[in-house]
């Protein structure tokens, strides 16, 4: 252990204090300079509360403790010290959680990072109150809902592009929700959280898979301690590319058979139903010919829906209102089998393990 006199006082560094917490950023980072040992002086009693983990840690014997008490105890200033190998910038911030409680914002990249520190270490420590919160508040943006996910697309939309702060020379500047997809599925995977999965590598199967494999993205290039992996892990490779071709059998789907061979409705009012199918038809090939490889099905059938809720001419009402109950449920269902296409369970099953 380091000589707990040559530490650098973190926040918090209570001085009725009883425990010192000597945290060791042993990341290696090539992205980062090498940063000192930190010192958190707290409460042992406070921190031992929300943790049994951290109280039984708090039980042994330091392996490379420096003793100096007959006790077999490193103490500095008659606190008891003990080395956490977690990186300091998120341990202060999990202390200073079980203090003053957490609350968590998607108004920066750092909020992000903030949010992966707290739940890859009340992962660590099992302190579940926190890891609900900010798995509930991840699911806020990589839902586990429709609504959800039209609300995050409606957000993306109306939010202004932002610099990231912590660097002077940003590569670019980064559009809500500010963070890769890459980062939300290597956190999820890291802290077992399976709820936002789906969610992330459906957005993930919008990028081109030469775009991932070179890491280039500004997304990507951020530095960050607490940033997780930019890379894509091999099996979610398997992963991407079954909801890539997922996404696509969708669209195609929807366009040649859900629009293309749609036929007029029973209630037509529009003469024979001709107009009706006829015009179903021809925009069937209009969409044919709109979309791209990084179509998102969701906000290009919602778009299709509200065209064809416009089109007082080419449709009647029956055949408009019908067509809406119709695609609203292939749009759902479309959803609601996502989780599968990842090899997971339903969403009802992950929010009751993960949410509740």
């Amino acid at each position: 252990m380091d000589d707990p006199s040559s530490l650098t006082q973190g926040d918090p560094w209570f001085q009725d204090g009883n425990i010192i917490l000597v945290s060791r950023d042993e990341s290696g980072s090539s992205e980062l300079p090498e940063r000192p040992s930190v010192g958190f002086r707290v409460h042992r009693g406070v921190l031992s509360r929300h943790s049994e983990v951290l109280r039984d840690m708090f039980e042994l014997p330091q392996p490379d403790a420096i003793y100096d008490n007959d006790n077999g105890a490193s103490r500095y200033e008659g606190c008891q010290v003990v080395t956490m190998h977690d990186i300091p910038i998120e341990l202060s911030n999990l202390v200073k959680a079980l203090y003053d409680g957490v609350t968590f914002h998607n108004r920066s990249v750092d909020d992000f990072f903030y949010l992966a520190g707290i739940l890859r270490l009340s992962t660590k420590y099992v302190i579940s109150h926190l890891r609900t919160q900010a798995i509930k508040h991840l699911t806020q943006t990589w839902t586990y809902d429709l609504k959800g996910h039209d609300n995050m697309l409606d957000l993306a939309i109306r939010t202004p592009q932002l610099s990231y702060s912590s660097e002077p020379n940003p590569p670019s500047k980064l559009s809500y929700p500010y963070i890769h997809p890459i980062h939300v599925l290597n956190l999820a995977r890291s802290t077992n959280v399976r709820i936002v999965v789906p969610s992330a590598l459906y957005f993930l199967s919008l990028y081109p898979l030469t775009d991932l494999l070179r890491a280039d993205h500004p997304k990507l290039q951020v530095a960050h301690p607490s940033k997780p992996s930019s890379s894509l892990q091999p099996s979610d490779l398997v992963n991407y590319t079954l909801m890539f071709q997922r996404r696509i059998d969708v669209i195609l789907n929807f366009v040649n058979t859900v629009v293309g061979q749609r036929t007029s409705s029973a209630r037509c009012t529009n003469g024979t139903g001709r107009t009706c199918t006829r015009n179903f038809q021809r925009l069937g090939m209009r969409l044919a010919s709109s979309w791209v490889v990084r179509t998102g099905p969701f906000n290009f059938i919602g778009q299709t829906m509200s065209q064809v809720s416009q089109d007082t001419e080419g449709l009647c009402a029956a055949c408009r209102g019908d067509f809406a109950t119709d695609v609203g449920a292939f749009r759902e269902k479309f959803w609601d089998d996502l989780p599968a296409v990842c090899g997971l369970p339903a969403w009802d099953v992950m929010r009751e393990e993960e949410l509740s």
